[in-house]
């Protein structure tokens, strides 16, 4: 998740500067895609808010869940465990034949 979180500023960092370097040009073409360019920029930034603010919320009825019923949280957690692990075990034997 850090590498696309990491592209995705340096993407808005390079359409902000290649704004930046063509605010001096003039010409119709030019002026329509810097706007198409500042809208698509607004838009992406209103976009990551709103997945941040939905994964923060995920998180916080998570947090509830687990501190209203922790005993169920820990068996859940670990019959998840049992799986993957059973999964994974068949997995490494059938490439070991």
């Amino acid at each position: 998740m850090s590498k696309e979180k990491h592209n995705m500023g340096q993407l808005a960092e390079d359409a902000q500067a290649l704004m930046a370097a063509t605010a001096d040009v003039a010409g119709e073409k030019v002026g329509e895609a810097r706007k198409r360019l500042a809208s698509a920029l607004e838009s992406a930034r209103e976009m990551a808010g709103n997945v941040r603010d939905k994964a923060v919320a995920g998180a916080k009825v998570a947090d509830q869940a687990v501190r209203e019923n922790p005993y169920q949280a820990v068996a859940i957690a670990v019959g998840v465990g049992v799986v993957v692990g059973y999964l994974l075990g068949r997995r490494c034997s059938r490439s070991s034949e």
